[in-house]
C-alpha cells in the first residue's frame, strides 16, 4: 500500500468515526433541527469520499470489501447538491452505513501495521 493510501484510508476512518460519534444520542429529527450537526455530518461524508475517491487502484482492487465507487459518488452528490441535500440519506449513511465502514477500515489498517 503506497504511503498515500495509508493517509487516505486514515482520513476516512476518523471522518467516519467522528461522524458515528456526533450522532451518537441524536435522533434523525435532530439533524432538522440542529443545522451545526448536519452541516458537519455532510461535511465529514464529503472527506470520506474525497480519501475515497483519491484512494489507488491496487489498494481498492486488494479491498473489494469497501465499496469505493459508492463511497466517492455520495461525495459527488453531496458536493454538487448545495442546498438539496436528503438528510434522511445522511442520517442512513451514519446509521448504517459508516458502522460497517469503520470496521473494515480498522482491519485494513491494522493488516498493514498502520
Amino acid at each position: 500500500m503506497k504511503p498515500r493510501d495509508d493517509e487516505r484510508l486514515q482520513d476516512m476512518l476518523e471522518s467516519a468515526r467522528k461522524a458515528v460519534r456526533f450522532a451518537r444520542g441524536k435522533s434523525r429529527s435532530d439533524l432538522d433541527t440542529d443545522e451545526l450537526l448536519s452541516l458537519g455530518l455532510v461535511r465529514l461524508i464529503e472527506i470520506i469520499g474525497e480519501a475515497a475517491r483519491n484512494v489507488s487502484d491496487t489498494t481498492k482492487l486488494t479491498h473489494p470489501e469497501i465499496q469505493w465507487r459508492q463511497i466517492a459518488a455520495t461525495r459527488d452528490r453531496l458536493i454538487h447538491a448545495y442546498s438539496s441535500v436528503d438528510l434522511d440519506i445522511i442520517w442512513d449513511i451514519v446509521q448504517n452505513d459508516l458502522p460497517p465502514l469503520i470496521s473494515s477500515l480498522e482491519q485494513v489498517l491494522h493488516a498493514k501495521g498502520t
